[in-house]
């Protein structure tokens, strides 16, 4: 799956990192609201363009997992700061 990496020269390889890693970090950065989105621009950094076969539980699911992680947020960081404003996508 990863046989272009073979063919790539140093130079390219370390472009290659670079770019992996700034969608990366782009990703690690969300906040607030941006923490519950879809992200399809950090699975568009692999070379294989394909289209991702999600599966969307039901609201009443969804909405339980939603809780889970957001009290998952409060074990795991219990000092974040609150971003205590409305989604206005």
């Amino acid at each position: 799956m990863d046989e272009d990496l073979e063919t790539m020269d140093r130079g390219r390889l370390i472009e290659e990192v670079r770019r992996l890693r700034a969608g990366i970090r782009e990703h690690r950065d969300c906040t607030g609201h941006d923490l519950c989105w879809h992200h399809p621009a950090l699975w568009a950094l692999l070379p294989e363009q394909v289209e991702p076969a999600i599966a969307v539980p039901p609201w009443e699911k969804f909405m339980r997992g939603c809780i889970r992680y957001r009290a998952s947020l409060d074990r795991q960081k219990p000092d974040a700061p609150i971003h205590d404003k409305d989604f206005d996508g």
